[in-house]
């Protein structure tokens, strides 16, 4: 096999990347994107953000892979061909990190580090207690690669580990629910929520005030989905009132999140910018060369995102 990869925009280096291929995938060819390069006849592009203007130069398109698991800003772009199949990236480095921000994020509000810190900051000797982990409810909103990796771990580390799909999934050990019917009853009593959800218009906003009432009171709540799903003013209402005894935060409405923002210094809430998964150039080269094996061979490619729903 041998095949041509435009890469446009990825945020990191195009020697570091080429030094990837190189080593994972090198019958691929990597083809750097300048304005005034002739990219006809090339059939595979791999970005991290859209590229106005850049598709038209490539009317031989027919896959897109994005360097992340979040596609909201390209199913929208009318600019992208609908021939031009949009692929999610899945690949071990990206979802170990999730798994691994996610189990520290669940940890610390577990055992209560936060008010540790605080103790040891104010020269504190204090009692704390915390329940076996199996006694501890931890909910995954979004079962997707990421979704459900990260509850396959947090079940694997014995917490009562229960998840949220638009379609139903099974994961051995994982309870699971399905649907908007079965949202509330996924939520009752959760004292632990991690968000992974796609950013839709459904899930636009769904962090918020009602949502969070259905929690056991004093619950946790880690975002890593997407910064527009959070009600930003009904998690300060609800970490002020104890509805919410504390939020770890890695996406935001505005990034960087600008200084004078309350989220920074409020003493419940932890902000990370943006880092909780990121992807690692080598996995990431054979994994987009495993999909356009694929494609040369006349196979489907995986992870395709659905530009109906959105994800």
């Amino acid at each position: 096999m041998s095949a041509s990869l435009v890469l446009s925009d990825t945020g990191a280096s195009f020697a570091a990347w080429e030094s990837a291929f190189r080593k994972a995938a090198p019958e691929v060819v990597l083809v750097r994107d300048e304005p005034e390069r002739d990219l006809r006849g090339i059939r595979y592009c791999m970005t991290w953000k859209p590229l106005p203007g850049v598709y038209a130069r490539m009317p031989d398109l027919e896959a897109l892979f994005v360097l992340g698991a979040g596609v909201e800003r390209f199913v929208g772009d009318a600019t992208i061909p609908l021939q031009v199949q949009i692929v999610k990236m899945a690949e071990p480095g990206l979802t170990q990190a999730m798994e691994h921000y996610v189990l520290w994020q669940v940890l610390e509000l577990h055992r209560g580090f936060r008010a540790l810190a605080t103790a040891q900051r104010e020269v504190r000797w204090i009692d704390q207690t915390y329940p076996a982990p199996w006694d501890r409810k931890v909910g995954v909103m979004g079962l997707g690669t990421l979704g459900d990796a990260v509850a396959r771990k947090l079940q694997g580390f014995g917490f009562a580990t229960r998840g949220w799909s638009r379609s139903a999934k099974a994961i051995e050990g994982v309870t699971v629910f399905a649907g908007g019917e079965k949202i509330a009853d996924f939520l009752d009593g959760l004292e632990i929520l991690v968000c992974l959800l796609p950013l839709t218009p459904e899930t636009r906003g769904i962090l918020n005030a009602d949502l969070f009432w259905h929690l056991a009171p004093g619950a946790g709540l880690i975002n890593v989905g997407r910064g527009a799903q959070l009600n930003e003013a009904d998690l300060l209402s609800a970490l002020d009132s104890g509805q919410l005894s504390g939020a770890s935060l890695d996406v935001f409405h505005t990034e960087p999140l600008p200084a004078p923002h309350p989220f920074w210094r409020h003493p419940k809430i932890l902000v990370t910018p943006h880092l909780a998964s990121d992807v690692d150039p080598e996995s990431s080269a054979l994994a987009i060369r495993q999909q356009i094996e694929r494609a040369e061979a006349g196979q489907a490619l995986e992870h395709v995102a659905d530009r109906k729903r959105g994800y």
